[in-house]
């Protein structure tokens, strides 16, 4: 087993470091989104790298915090009124994902389309670019990790989009663009072969962090300020990091809201992992295929480790796990490793990750979205026919102007609806008895 993780170990290095960038990022933007402390965002991205990774089949998926439950995750902590009780139900659902997973419920991935799950792809795509473009930008006003229409402060993702055109800091466009010239340069054949250990990402990254620190010792107005950059939780001891943990209430077992936000928690965290798990199986070029069941029991130990020391709850995550795909990984070692790196670094380097601008790891998400939503795919889709392209268009424009699962809901509706029509076109004869 050992041996079968460390053998892709050049492939799995490059891409776990990148994961991990964005993972960075994802998870404080997740946690802010949330209404939850900073930390608790790390917590669950470093338990869904090692805990999921280590226990989950799937070759290419990552798992962490998921931004389709930051809104829920936002109710829940204010119905209960307090962030220990909230762990309390992110422990239970954990508990009620592993036994869906022990009595055999993820059948039900087997079911989702093959075209409501390219136009969730798609549709992903579609919004990264549309949520990081601001940010590219300077614009960092709004939270990362949010991938809904509507976000909760009244604006949505195309206004948020608008209003970014005025406020453009001209520093972290130059950084951005630079960081995705590197990034393009690193897909090129030359790049690949010579550089294949050396990902792209961590090389935007790294010039994007000297090419700032110099602005700034210069005095250049090029210079980006505090509220652009990376903001982890340093702490001062190592007492202080351990305060950053939490445990759950468990006095609060006999309250009854506490099971009612456990079985929503457990309902949407599982939907959201047999949709991506789906997704990232199609992603792969082995065509590898994940267990949905097994995968149900490694999240459900993820959530419960994740509720006792203080995390968000966890889901397989398509932002992450396409990257992952798209950094060339081969085996869930890419995982494991962006989870180690997460703990290593907030734990020991915290100050350097802070000094990472938004704008290159915008980049790397730019360059994520547009790899999934190549217009290729669209010419793909459309030659196979009104039956494959309608739900699958409609998955992504519902995805898009709506959030994740009821996108997925309205797709999986046409989806039925041009089946059954399509049947319904077909001749059926009896024939007679003799």
């Amino acid at each position: 087993m050992g041996n079968k993780l460390f053998a892709n170990l050049k492939n799995d290095l490059p891409a776990g470091i990148v994961v991990f960038l964005m993972a960075v990022l994802l998870c404080l933007g997740i946690a802010l989104a949330s209404g939850a402390p900073f930390f608790s965002g790390m917590i669950a991205g470093i338990i869904g790298g090692i805990v999921v990774g280590i226990l989950s089949n799937s070759h290419l998926s990552v798992s962490g915090p998921a931004a389709g439950l930051a809104a829920i995750v936002l109710a829940s902590i204010t119905r209960l009124g307090a962030f220990e009780t909230f762990l309390l139900a992110v422990f239970l659902a954990g508990a009620i994902q592993f036994a869906l997973g022990i009595f055999q419920a993820g059948a039900v991935a087997n079911y989702i389309p093959s075209s409501v799950i390219k136009g969730m792809l798609t549709a992903i795509g579609i919004i990264i670019i549309m949520k990081q473009i601001p940010h590219a930008f300077g614009y960092d006003k709004k939270a990362e990790g949010n991938l809904s229409f509507l976000q909760m402060d009244g604006e949505n993702t195309i206004s948020a989009l608008i209003n970014s055109i005025g406020k453009i800091d001209l520093g972290a466009t130059l950084i951005c663009f630079i960081s995705l010239a590197i990034l393009i340069v690193w897909e090129k054949p030359f790049f690949k072969k010579k550089f294949k250990l050396l990902p792209g990402g961590l090389v935007a990254v790294i010039v994007a962090v000297v090419l700032n620190e110099l602005f700034i010792s210069s005095g250049n107005s090029l210079a980006i300020e505090n509220g652009h950059l990376v903001k982890v939780p340093v702490a001062g001891s190592f007492n202080e990091f351990l305060g950053f943990f939490t445990l759950p209430d468990f006095s609060q077992l006999t309250n009854p809201e506490v099971y009612i936000i456990a079985i929503t928690l457990a309902a949407v965290a599982s939907i959201e992992t047999l949709l991506c798990i789906e997704a990232v199986d199609k992603l792969d070029p082995e065509k590898r295929s994940t267990s949905p069941n097994r995968e149900l029991v490694a999240q459900g130990v993820g959530n419960m480790t994740s509720g006792l020391i203080g995390g968000l709850p966890i889901t397989s995550v398509i932002v992450r796990s396409s990257a992952n795909v798209n950094a060339h990984a081969k085996s869930k070692m890419s995982t494991i490793m962006h989870g180690s790196l997460l703990l290593i670094c907030v734990s020991l380097i915290p100050t350097i990750l802070n000094k990472i601008p938004l704008a290159s790891l915008a980049a790397i998400l730019l360059m994520t979205g547009y790899k999934l939503c190549n217009p290729a795919l669209f010419k793909k889709i459309f030659s196979l026919g009104k039956y494959q392209w309608v739900p699958f268009v409609v998955t992504v424009i519902a995805i898009v102007f709506t959030d994740l699962l009821t996108g997925v809901g309205i797709g999986l509706g046409v989806s039925t609806l041009a089946l059954l029509y399509g049947n319904y076109k077909n001749s059926y004869y009896n024939t007679p008895l003799i």
